[in-house]
């Protein structure tokens, strides 16, 4: 959230990574391992480190990702998706709206660009009536 400039990012910061560095991390720190239905991470420190989220995975998460560093950061719809499934708490529901507000606004800048292109399309056909039209 913080990367996208939506929010600012809670104290504790969530990683998922391979089942495989998971469970290894596990084994390094077996008193600080964490099951949240069906969820298995660690906690080695002030952050948290996951083998999934909301039952998705580091492989279900990768596609789209975007590349910072040594960090892959999921992508806004990736994201969108993880906060819907867990929206039943209020944290993730105004996650959730503000995702939205963010998605729509990119999409609506779009607006002008799509008008010209719809308008180029239409160009030579008579008799065009719409039965709804907003925007202008």
């Amino acid at each position: 959230m913080e990367y996208y400039g939506l929010r600012k990012s809670g104290r504790v910061v969530d990683f998922i990574a391979c089942e495989e560095d998971v469970v290894n991390l596990i084994r390094l720190y077996p008193t600080r391992a964490k099951d949240l239905f069906g969820d298995l991470g660690v906690c080695p420190g002030n952050f948290e480190i996951w083998k999934s989220i909301c039952l998705l995975s580091y492989d279900d998460l990768k596609p789209g990702a975007v590349e910072e560093n040594d960090y892959l950061i999921i992508s806004l719809e990736k994201l969108l998706l993880m906060k819907v499934l867990a929206m039943k708490i209020g944290k993730y529901l105004n996650d959730t709206q503000l995702l939205v507000e963010y998605l729509l606004s990119q999409q609506y800048r779009r607006y002008s660009q799509v008008k010209s292109q719809n308008e180029e399309l239409l160009r030579g056909i008579e008799g065009v009536v719409y039965l709804e039209r907003t925007g202008g």
